[in-house]
């Protein structure tokens, strides 16, 4: 079933519920919370497993998994309950105060929800790569061409404002929290995003998949900085969504994560064998939470631009953590603990894949 969440229902859970322990410093690449107190009844899934995703392409391994019931399918007899967010924000604090047990999300948030918590969650999969840009208004042909201008992004310190602060800072543009600096920054919704764009009140975006190709079909922009251009060190890759889990449900429910992760594994193959028949049914899901569906030539046009992996990417975790700190966003974190790819792992070599490392 899909039960909505509010931001307030969770900032009130996240006071009420939240107890932040200390964070397992020494744990490897792999991890082995899974494994820690495994007992014969947690062999097969039991209980309930309540999940969070967003309504959104980059997000499609995960509505496939929802849509085509490969999630509640490897499952069995768990019962799954779904979740929908429209931000890492509001899916941080539902995860922090215990309000579910596992969510896709972006990397920023993931980093945060690790620091306030104190190491209480875990990374146990990769999900989507890619798929980001900064949109511009058809006037602005160089980076120098921005100064004065107003730029939006998703919401304040989510992964596409990072990533934009990060990259006015190395152009030699100061930016601040409360929208000042040599450049404007606005957070703001997606879908005021390209209203904005669209009426002039804006020059440009720094936007996830659709949203990215949508500024440009819709808005009449042209792409100034294709994010996987700045990723030189990762061959263009950098994780946009990955598989967050509460560190106790782990330990105290393997047999679920493992359950999802392979229902995961399975989405992605989907998502990589047949884009026509995964875009179909990513914009299905899509319509049926948003009441409203992608045109075909956009969802195709961001399908394009995004890479469907289990691997993480860890080495982008680490820069997106230390882009954050430079521009003021973020208190230093060591990210030490954040990955348990164990699960992950056992069930790509059973597969015949290999393995993927955390940090």
């Amino acid at each position: 079933m899909s039960i909505g969440i509010t931001r307030k229902a969770a900032v009130l859970a996240l006071a009420l519920g939240l107890v932040a322990a200390a964070c397992g410093g020494n744990d490897d690449d792999s991890g082995d919370a899974a494994g820690a107190n495994t007992t014969a009844a947690d062999t097969q899934p039991s209980g309930t497993l309540r999940l969070g995703y967003f309504p959104n392409v980059t997000h499609a391994p995960a509505i496939i998994g929802v849509e085509d019931g490969l999630f509640a399918d490897a499952l069995g007899d768990a019962e799954l309950q779904t979740f929908t967010f429209n931000s890492g924000t509001e899916a941080s604090e539902a995860i922090l105060s215990g309000s579910i047990d596992a969510t896709f999300i972006g990397p920023n948030p993931a980093i945060n929800a690790f620091a306030q918590s104190g190491g209480e969650v875990k990374i146990v999969a990769g999900t989507t790569s890619g798929g980001a840009a900064l949109v511009v208004s058809q006037d602005i042909t160089s980076p120098q061409d921005l100064a004065g201008k107003t730029l939006a992004t998703p919401s304040l310190g989510n992964t596409q404002d990072v990533a934009l602060r990060a990259w006015l800072k190395d152009q030699g543009f100061e930016t601040d929290e409360t929208g000042g600096g040599d450049v404007k920054i606005t957070p703001q919704e997606n879908a005021d995003t390209l209203t904005a764009f669209q009426a002039g009140d804006i020059q440009g975006a720094w936007v996830p998949e659709p949203w990215a190709t949508r500024l440009v079909e819709d808005g009449g922009g042209h792409v100034l900085v294709n994010e996987k251009d700045l990723w030189t060190d990762t061959d263009g890759q950098f994780v946009t969504t990955h598989l967050l889990v509460r560190k106790d449900y782990l330990e105290e429910h393997p047999a679920n994560v493992k359950a999802l992760i392979s229902g995961l594994l399975d989405a992605i193959d989907k998502a990589n064998d047949d884009s026509a028949a995964a875009q179909a049914t990513t914009n299905d899901g899509i319509e049926k939470i948003t009441t409203k569906r992608l045109a075909d030539n956009i969802i195709a046009g961001a399908w394009g631009n995004l890479t469907f992996t289990a691997d993480p990417v860890a080495a982008s975790l680490e820069k997106s953590k230390d882009d954050a700190v430079a521009v003021g966003l973020l208190d230093d974190v060591d990210l030490d603990g954040i990955y348990d790819l164990s699960i992950l792992n056992d069930l790509l070599a059973e597969r015949g894949e290999p393995e993927v490392k955390g940090l």
